[in-house]
């Protein structure tokens, strides 16, 4: 109702309970990497197919019925690739979302299928209309462009309990970011130009299930 250019990041970002589903699932990140310090990794804590944290399946824990319908969903079929779409920004985001060192705001967090995952980042924003045009600008501060338009999301800013982060760490599923576009909330007369700059993207990014080739957490 504002319009969309009016709209801020954060407008539709919560639930109706108050929870952000961008940051609501079980932070695997920590875990893993407090075992690695440890040197528990892989003889007693596993480095894939990680499990989730007990205190995370309490009934009081602040878990979004959302989240755990996703969760569930993922654990009943074993995807291997897939993609959330968000918006206000044109860029493509790739694990980890989590910075490694827990008091940074951005550093490049890699994981072991860095070069896959930038792989699957970059066929779909070399695709992508918007993405790839000549003319295209900047949508606020970064220049993503310089990077092909893709970028680790820990180096873009840090997100625990992010959806990519976890399908990764808890059931080996290959997950990117597409922030699709500058404006957050297009109006419906937009819409149609949003798909086809996204269409192609979609469709090359899906054929890469028959390709992809990870070493492993």
């Amino acid at each position: 109702r504002q319009g969309s250019e009016l709209a801020g990041w954060a407008t539709g970002r919560w639930t109706y309970e108050g929870i952000d589903l961008n940051h609501n699932f079980a932070d695997l990140n920590s875990a893993l990497w407090d075992a690695e310090e440890r040197q528990l990794v892989p003889h007693r804590f596993p480095n894939h197919y990680i499990p989730i944290p007990e205190y995370y399946t309490f009934p009081n824990a602040t878990v979004a019925p959302e989240t755990r319908a996703v969760i569930a969903w993922m654990q009943r079929y074993p995807f291997v690739l897939s993609a959330n779409l968000h918006g206000g920004e044109l860029v493509v985001t790739y694990p980890f979302d989590m910075t490694r060192t827990y008091w940074k705001a951005q550093e490049l967090t890699p994981t072991p299928d860095d070069g896959v995952f930038r792989w699957l980042a970059t066929v779909y924003a070399a695709a992508n209309l918007a993405m790839a045009s000549g003319e295209r600008r900047r949508c606020h501060y970064d220049d993503f462009t310089r990077f092909g338009n893709i970028i680790n999301g820990a180096n873009w800013h840090t997100v625990a309990g992010s959806m990519n982060d976890f399908s990764y760490l808890h059931t080996n599923c290959f997950e990117i970011t597409v922030e699709l576009s500058c404006d957050k909330f297009p109006h419906a007369s937009e819409l149609p130009e949003e798909w086809e700059n996204n269409r192609e993207s979609l469709l090359l990014f899906m054929e890469q299930v028959g390709h992809r080739r990870g070493t492993g957490v």
